[in-house]
């Protein structure tokens, strides 16, 4: 394994990875430390998630203050209007699952976007107050917090909200991602006040303060859930569903709750798998992928090569078509979870690979043998001195949600209701599609891609990874755990390498521009892979900040497809 770059600096310090570069040239290194490692999206939530470790915070402590922290400096994916999955391992063994994932409103009906002729009306799910769903971050990190954190409400909020009132300075990123979604925060007052500077875009180096949300974050310090689900802010929400026409009431907002669910386990190659369970899609098809991979000698095959991204195609086109068919909220639908996880299961999925040609997605139907029984997201990673470790996705659903601020809290709101089937087979903004399983109802969550990730080894934490991406995060969070179990890559190259995506419908591979070779791409066509899209590196597959156990300690890797990105030891 490659050594990573040790790092000298007082152990309080954050050392931030300066990230270049494309798919061919030499990854950038990974960061080292003895201590504990944190890698977030943004610099400044990095930052503050190490310097909860330099003082004593644990693992969880550290996740929920990134995650509170995300909602300042990363808004068009950290959040408090929106919802997300937490997996955990603790040092002992203990594994977790917090399901804060958004709900449906209990107004909210099947067939609520479509029009009299039973058509999806064009970005009612997306651009609209009805595409909000009922925000779950709040109740999960607080949650989350008090079962397995060390550390007070107060000690974990106190730097996001300093953050927000006293601000921070943008980056060029950050600032042009204002810039470019300006004529979409115009629709909006509230959102104009805030993400634009008195009505023009800001600039690298401007200082971002965020009075609203400091004071909606202050609420919740002083009185947890019921700083945010009663009192001010649950009534600026509510004002702001009821001017738009929007769905959310007071109801929603008291009654929501995060749910503590069994995570999805599984096993490749002796490696524990520990994964996110539905509502989430991603632990199930991982593992349902790795199952349909363990039978073939993945590291014989060459990363690369076209032999093994065929072989990893049809395992992503048969486990996608299972995911329209079988996923959905567990509290509303039986989802076949064991089912799908199992190995016998995998091969029988498997059974009609043919090594030598594509299938046609027309062809591969959901499993039948099934008995009765969610682009901008992001991602944070965390392990600490004593091996607690912690993987955090949270999201809007869109960059910036549905681009709607609750007047007077500074909370951008979600447009989740997209994750939700329309209509069956009928794909959302991310092409996917879904059924009966993932049918709007009333208090329902919607399915998602999100896939928060530990892989253990030898009874100790060993990889925590996932990512943003859409219909992506899954194959991304799976070319990872591939690269570095089947490959043997250390992080900074099982982060940084090329990927691929297929997803059953579209029946189409996404690549990374150059991410094949001629000769392979070549020979994939010659097995049928005919429609090949190639994506700008950085855009559209998504981006893993990953750490992972080395030797001696630690490794920390923000994927250098962002450009704002940061890990960091203590």
């Amino acid at each position: 394994m490659r050594a990573v770059r040790k790092v000298h600096h007082a152990a309080w310090l954050l050392v931030v990875a300066v990230l270049a570069g494309s798919v061919h040239a030499i990854a950038p290194e990974a960061e080292f430390s003895a201590g504990g490692m944190v890698a977030s999206r943004s610099k400044v939530a990095s930052e503050v998630g190490a310097d909860i470790l330099a003082r004593g915070g644990n693992a969880v402590d550290a996740a929920v203050a990134v995650g509170f922290a995300l909602a300042v400096t990363y808004p068009s994916a950290g959040n408090l209007g929106g919802g997300g999955f937490m997996v955990i391992r603790m040092a002992d063994g203990t594994v977790a699952a917090n399901d804060h994932r958004e709900k449906a409103p209990l107004a909210a009906t099947r067939d609520m976007y479509l029009d009299a002729d039973g058509n999806v009306v064009p970005e009612l799910s997306t651009h609209s107050h009805l595409a909000v769903g009922v925000p779950g971050s709040v109740a999960g990190l607080l949650d989350v917090l008090e079962k397995y954190g060390t550390m007070s409400r107060r000690e974990v909020i106190a730097p996001a909200e300093r953050l927000a009132r006293q601000g921070f300075e943008l980056d060029l990123d950050t600032a042009r991602s204002f810039e470019r979604r300006m004529p979409e925060f115009a629709r909006y007052e509230a959102s104009a006040a805030i993400f634009s500077n008195n009505g023009s875009p800001f600039a690298r180096g401007d200082v971002f303060r965020q009075k609203d949300l400091g004071q909606a974050l202050s609420r919740i310090k002083r009185s947890g859930r019921d700083g945010f689900y009663k009192g001010r802010t649950a009534d600026l929400i509510v004002a702001e569903m009821e001017r738009g026409g929007g769905l959310i009431t007071h109801e929603d907002l008291a009654g929501y709750e995060s749910v503590w669910r069994q995570p999805v386990l599984g096993s490749y190659r002796g490696h524990d798998i520990i994964s996110m369970p539905p509502p989430s899609s991603g632990g199930v098809l991982v593992v349902q992928m790795l199952n349909m991979l363990e039978a073939y000698d993945v590291a014989a095959m060459g990363y690369g090569s076209a032999r093994l991204v065929h072989h990893m195609v049809e395992a992503e086109r048969r486990a996608y078509a299972d995911r329209a068919e079988h996923l959905g909220d567990p509290d509303f639908y039986d989802v076949p979870v064991e089912r799908l996880i199992n190995k016998a299961y995998a091969r029988q999925r498997f059974a009609d690979f043919n090594p030598l040609a594509a299938s046609s997605s027309a062809d591969i139907a959901p499993g039948k043998a099934v008995p009765p029984e969610s682009p901008d997201t992001t991602h944070a990673s965390v392990i600490d001195k004593d091996g607690n470790a912690v993987s955090y996705t949270t999201t809007l659903n869109l960059s910036y949600g549905s681009k709607i601020v609750a007047a007077g809290t500074g909370v951008l709101l979600n447009n989740e209701m997209d994750d939700f089937s329309a209509k069956p087979d009928t794909p959302n903004f991310y092409g996917l599609l879904g059924r009966e399983a993932n049918a709007i109802a009333p208090g329902k969550r919607m399915l998602s891609s999100m896939t928060p990730t530990i892989v253990a080894k030898d009874g100790k934490a060993l990889l925590v990874t996932g990512s943003p991406g859409g219909s992506t995060i899954i194959t991304t969070t799976l070319q990872v755990i591939v690269n570095v179990v089947d490959h043997g890559m250390d992080l900074s190259d099982a982060v940084s390498s090329a990927r691929f995506h297929h997803q059953w419908q579209p029946d189409r591979v996404i690549v990374e521009q150059r991410g094949f070779s001629p000769d392979t791409r070549q020979r994939l066509e010659a097995l049928g892979h005919t429609n090949i899209v190639e994506m700008p590196f950085g855009r559209g597959i998504g981006d893993a900040n990953s750490v992972m156990a080395v030797e001696g300690g630690f490794a920390g890797m923000a994927d250098p497809r962002n450009a704002g990105g940061a890990a960091g030891p203590r």
